[in-house]
Order: C-alpha cells, then sequence, then structure tokens
C-alpha cells in the first residue's frame, strides 16, 4: 500500500503583491518593496478595501462614459433627423435643448455653460467697490457690504465666487465709481470654453412636480 501525500497550496498573494526570491513584497508610496510580513494588518485591511472598492468604481467610470457617449449620440441623432425633415433647428442660441415625452413626465435637457475666468480689471473693480464702501455712511451698507465680500472670496475649487458677483453686477446702485468697477467686472471676464451637461427629470403626471433623476455619486441616497 502506498502513501501519496498531498500537498497544501499556497495561499493567494494580495493584490499587488508579488514573489521577489521566495518571499512576498509589496511596493509602499515611495516606490520601495515592504517584505508582505511587516506590513501592518490594519494596512493590508486598508488596502484591500481601497482595491474592492476600485474593483467597481472603474467599471461604473466606464459605463457612464458610454452612456453619456449614447445620450449624446441619440440626440445628435435626433436633431440631424429634425433638421433633414423640417430644416428646423433644435435649441436654443447656444445648444440649450429640452426634449420630452409626448405624456410629459419625462424630460432630458441639454445645457450648454461657458466656462469664464476673471482677468486682471477684477482687481481695479475691488480697489473702486471699497472705495465706496469705505466713504458711504458706516451701517447703511452692511447688507452690500456682505454680498462684496462674499463675490471675492476664493472658493473650494480657488475660484472667484461667480454667483455672487453676478448678483454684485444686478445691484442697482448709479455712483459713478460703482458703475467703473461694474464695468471693469464685465471687461474682466473671459470665455475661455464651455461645457455640455444633461440632465433627467421626471414626474408623475404632467401636472406633477419635475424631480431630478441624479446621476452624480455624492447626490444619490
Amino acid at each position: 500500500m502506498s502513501i501519496e501525500t498531498v500537498s497544501n497550496p499556497a495561499p493567494a498573494l494580495p493584490e499587488g503583491a508579488t514573489i521577489i526570491g521566495d518571499k512576498p513584497f509589496m511596493r509602499d508610496a515611495r516606490g520601495a518593496w515592504v517584505p508582505l510580513d511587516l506590513v501592518k494588518p490594519v494596512d493590508m485591511l486598508m488596502d484591500d478595501t481601497v482595491r474592492k472598492m476600485f474593483g467597481h468604481a472603474e467599471p461604473l467610470n466606464a459605463q457612464i462614459a458610454r452612456f453619456k457617449a449614447h445620450c449624446f449620440d441619440d440626440f445628435g441623432a435626433f436633431q440631424a433627423l429634425i433638421a433633414e425633415k423640417y430644416g428646423a433647428k433644435v435649441g436654443g442660441e447656444k445648444g440649450n435643448t429640452t426634449l420630452t415625452t409626448i405624456d410629459g413626465t419625462l424630460k432630458v435637457t441639454i445645457q450648454v455653460a461657458d466656462r469664464i475666468e476673471f482677468g486682471p480689471e477684477l482687481q481695479a473693480a475691488k480697489t473702486l467697490i471699497d472705495e465706496c464702501l469705505t466713504e458711504w455712511s458706516e451701517g447703511s451698507r452692511d447688507e452690500l457690504r456682505a454680498i462684496v465680500n462674499r463675490a471675492f472670496q476664493v472658493d473650494k475649487e480657488g475660484q472667484i465666487n461667480r454667483a455672487e458677483l453676478f448678483m454684485l453686477m444686478r445691484t442697482d446702485i448709479r455712483d459713478e465709481r460703482w458703475l467703473r468697477a461694474m464695468e471693469a467686472i464685465r471687461d474682466s471676464i473671459r470665455i475661455i470654453g464651455s461645457k455640455t451637461y444633461i440632465r433627467f427629470h421626471r414626474r408623475d403626471s404632467a401636472k406633477g412636480k419635475w424631480q431630478p433623476v441624479t446621476i452624480d455619486i455624492a447626490a444619490v441616497d
């Protein structure tokens, strides 16, 4: 009677690990190879968690990219068909378009938004505005001063707060220096490109309130 010896299979290596010589190693953030048995268990758990999440995130990212491309292809085909059949152009001056179903419960909106930045004229505008606020009676323009402070405050993306700046431009003040400041703001605006957005909404009936169908991961419950 012969006895066969069954060898246990070697444990699977964690993703990102490799064998050097006869020992498993992982590369650290500095590019150095570290023996696997010297890696802390909590770091291994974190590494495994991140890689697992990325295993879902990257295919989803590619799927969303394909979905976006298909949507714009469908929209382009619709525009071409309308143009060919009726000689008409669908969409507003900048290409903004809303498409709806016959029952009025589904809506797709294509929006083209300009990407803007502000030139050095903006600093001249701020100087003129500060002169106005300094000379006007204390307390009489507190609300306006708050808008000015918010408008010229850099946001989290390192950009001037455009919404507050445009609100400032709509303020009806006849002071000559203020008017020159608003002109300087308008002159400072540079259009550096545009970006096209697609948004989806639905509602229960033609008289109901539109609810967004969110694609943004941060906006999904």
